[in-house]
């Protein structure tokens, strides 16, 4: 497995993301292309203490870097030759078998949709995370991609999310679930009330496993492994998810390390602090699949360190190999548009 890596995406570029794409060749055993500013690669692998390529790694030269305050809409025409946009060409072209990125999310988009391109039949590609719960974790479609959606972007994203947690995270029989402020079918907006009916429509055709209307309190508990959203309702719900959880851990850290005694305690239940924070943790996943294109994306998280570019890289790898996007192509043209499933 060929993964392409955009060595100038992010907080911590380069030296993280070339750490951690040199600890994935070595686990993972795939081979990295480093896309971005030779000089700077080197000088990165040179202060892990690589005076040479280390086995199964490669650099292409990208002279450009895309900034987060650089427009999305405008990044790819002003920066023809960036890091981003010469691993987009090189996915496109069939020189890697995925791309990670832990660059501007909109440009990552915007260009992934260009060069690479979305499977014909799906309207929108959108970011699909996978957030912690009691049962291991769900699939969150959409979280951030697209803020106005239509109820069909809404029914394709239950589609592809129900095929990747299938193919690429191994749920047998994904449950689907409708993010909304009530269980009851009526409930919420238009959007959601349409959606619902497509939703439906689609499960009693045996598309989907689609369960009905989920509540935000409930999906910590596992009431669904794959969570449909529009984009702007999808990441309120996510960050806040992630502020909470961080609340919690900070909490408990405080309780544990307030005196001699709480200190003992905290060693006796050492082992389910560090499982707790483990799930919490957005570095042990990697990142999110773009879900829709016709080669594997993955959007890392802007502040990932070596340890989320290895789990991205092998995100990427197991979507490559999933068979995702192929079952995705085969199978979205009677769900393109809206139409009612055959």
């Amino acid at each position: 497995m060929h993964i392409l890596v955009d060595a100038m995406g992010g907080d911590n570029a380069p030296l993280e993301i070339v750490k951690g794409a040199v600890e994935a060749v070595s686990e993972l055993g795939t081979e990295v292309t480093l896309v971005g500013r030779g000089e700077d690669i080197l000088a990165a692998l040179h202060r892990l203490g690589y005076d040479d390529l280390p086995a199964g790694v490669s650099v292409s030269h990208a002279s450009q870097v895309v900034e987060m305050t650089d427009s999305p809409a405008v990044s790819g025409k002003e920066k023809p030759d960036s890091s981003m946009a010469v691993g987009l060409r090189m996915l496109a072209a069939g020189d890697g078998d995925a791309f990670v990125s832990a660059g501007s999310t909109g440009a990552l988009l915007a260009g992934a949709s260009l060069t690479v391109k979305r499977i014909k039949g799906v309207r929108r590609a959108a970011l699909a995370p996978v957030i912690p719960t009691k049962s291991g974790g769900a699939l969150l479609i959409d979280c951030g991609a697209n803020l106005e959606c239509k109820p069909e972007y809404l029914l394709q994203f239950g589609y592809m999310g129900s095929l990747y947690a299938r193919k690429a995270l191994g749920v047998e029989a994904p449950r689907v679930g409708l993010l909304n402020i009530g269980t009851e079918a009526a409930k919420g907006p238009e959007l959601q009330k349409e959606a619902y009916k497509l939703l439906l429509e689609a499960g009693r055709a045996g598309l989907l496993n689609f369960t009905g209307n989920i509540e935000g309190r409930d999906v910590a508990f596992g009431a669904a492994d794959v969570i449909v959203s529009d984009g702007y309702s999808g990441n309120i719900f996510l960050k806040t998810m992630e502020g909470v959880g961080l609340y919690f851990a900070d909490m408990l850290k405080g309780l544990f390390y307030r005196n001699a005694l709480t200190k003992v305690s905290a060693l006796m239940v050492k082992s389910g602090l560090r499982a707790f924070k483990k799930t919490l943790d957005y570095t042990e996943t990697g990142g999110s699949p773009l879900l829709g294109l016709q080669m594997p994306v993955i959007k890392a998280h802007g502040s990932s360190n070596a340890k989320a570019v290895k789990n991205a890289i092998r995100q990427a790898r197991d979507f490559s190999a999933g068979g995702v996007i192929g079952a995705i192509a085969e199978n979205i043209p009677s769900l393109a548009a809206g139409e009612e499933p055959a």
